[in-house]
């Protein structure tokens, strides 16, 4: 993902808290390590507790400190990020790890491993102390990661300390008229119960589930949303008639090995979308870094055009634009998909979604690791349907493989 300084994908949530998020920056350099802190500290929102220097030292620093979130390097002496990562969860399972990395194919292959281990998030580091020191955009995303993930550990072990939002215990989900409770296909389970925020725009209102049998399904993600596009497209095995387009908030290198990965765990063709190449059924497209994915018609055929437009909600990819796109070509015949990430892109493209009588399923907040994206979309009265994490794959594909309507 393409950022700009001063970005709102989180907005200052410890606004209100009693005490700051506590960090732990493990780098083995330690020009590295201040300019980190430096840039950490210099939000009010943030307190690094503790400064190491390989894997092994962070495993017994957090035997012995309470922490929020970690920021974990990947190549290191004595104990490397990947090694540690594991231990780390095991000593405190509601830690937030994010990897930070320079950005090679090698690395991000490495942050996508450790995202499987259960990392939360990744940034990818300048490549020299010269250009961190003015890389206000990797500050600024540092700085809302750092905000958004302790946010998410404190609500996992509420002995951290007290959440800036806490979660409402269990707020009414009020039906649209004429909208079934789970929104669910015949046969499929309704979904579990339903933990959302209630925002200054009230309770989450479910529409009525149109009638479809999509003719394209569409993917948004950002934080977390490899772990999440992982488990979803695992459901996808054996194929579905369907093309498949993904924009996940990433960087270019790393979009690249996130299709590798999709195609090797998942047993779906995946691949960055390429310039003027037709979309076809049964394949999954994912937005190249940097570039916002489109598709068009040419010569009576669906092709991806691929843009470089300036960012929208900050992003580039960003999801917005290629809803539109997809709505312009498909009409009503789209399923779009919005999993974990912070912000609201795709809240609009999914509005032109439902006006064109398609279909939006979001993820639910218990599940996200952070729930700005689907929140959004949900708090907006966009989702027929809005699920934990391990239902939204299977009710794809009930959705997909019915009879068209």
């Amino acid at each position: 993902m393409n950022d700009i300084p001063g970005r709102p994908q989180a907005a200052s949530p410890a606004a209100s808290t009693t005490e700051p998020y506590r960090v732990m920056v493990v780098d083995d350099s330690a020009v590295i390590r201040g300019l980190l802190t430096r840039t950490l500290e210099g939000d009010g929102t943030i307190r690094v507790v503790a400064s190491v220097a390989n894997g092994q030292m962070a495993i017994n620093t957090l035997q012995r400190q309470t922490l929020d979130v970690i920021v974990l390097d990947i190549e290191m002496p004595v104990m490397d990020g990947l090694t540690a990562l594991p231990q780390l969860i095991a000593a405190d399972p509601a830690v937030k790890v994010i990897m930070a990395s320079t950005l090679t194919a090698k690395n991000a292959d490495i942050s996508l491993r450790a995202l499987r281990a259960g990392a939360s998030d990744y940034v990818t580091k300048p490549s020299s102390t010269r250009e961190l020191t003015g890389a206000e955009s990797f500050k600024a995303e540092l700085v809302s990661k750092v905000q958004a993930l302790g946010e998410a550990a404190r609500r996992a072990d509420p002995s951290k300390g007290a959440p800036a939002r806490p979660l409402a215990p269990r707020p009414v989900i009020t039906p649209a008229p004429g909208a079934a409770s789970s929104a669910a296909p015949a046969g499929t389970a309704a979904p579990s119960p339903i933990r959302s925020r209630l925002l200054d725009h009230g309770p989450v209102v479910l529409r009525p589930a149109p009638d479809i049998r999509p003719d394209i399904i569409a993917i948004g993600s950002s934080t977390g949303g490899p772990q999440a596009l992982f488990e979803v497209m695992a459901n996808f095995r054996g194929g579905l008639q369907q093309p498949i387009v993904i924009t996940q908030h990433m960087p270019a290198t790393f979009t690249t090995i996130l299709a590798e990965h999709i195609t090797r765990q998942c047993g779906i063709e995946c691949a960055e979308a390429k310039d003027g190449e037709p979309i076809v059924g049964g394949r999954a497209y994912v937005a190249p870094g940097d570039n916002h994915l489109l598709l068009v018609p040419r010569n009576g055929v669906t092709t991806a055009q691929l843009t470089k437009d300036p960012p929208e909600n900050f992003c580039r990819p960003a999801v917005d634009p290629m809803l539109r796109s997809i709505v312009k070509i498909y009409g009503r015949k789209v399923l779009a998909v919005i999993l974990t990430g912070m912000g609201h892109d795709g809240r609009g493209g999914c509005d032109h979604v439902v006006q064109a009588g398609g279909m939006v399923v979001g993820q639910d907040e218990a599940s996200s690791v952070v729930w700005g994206m689907p929140g959004a979309v949900a708090q907006a009265g966009l989702c027929s349907s809005i699920l934990p994490l391990k239902e939204i794959g299977p009710f794809i594909r009930k959705i997909a493989l019915r009879t068209a309507a």
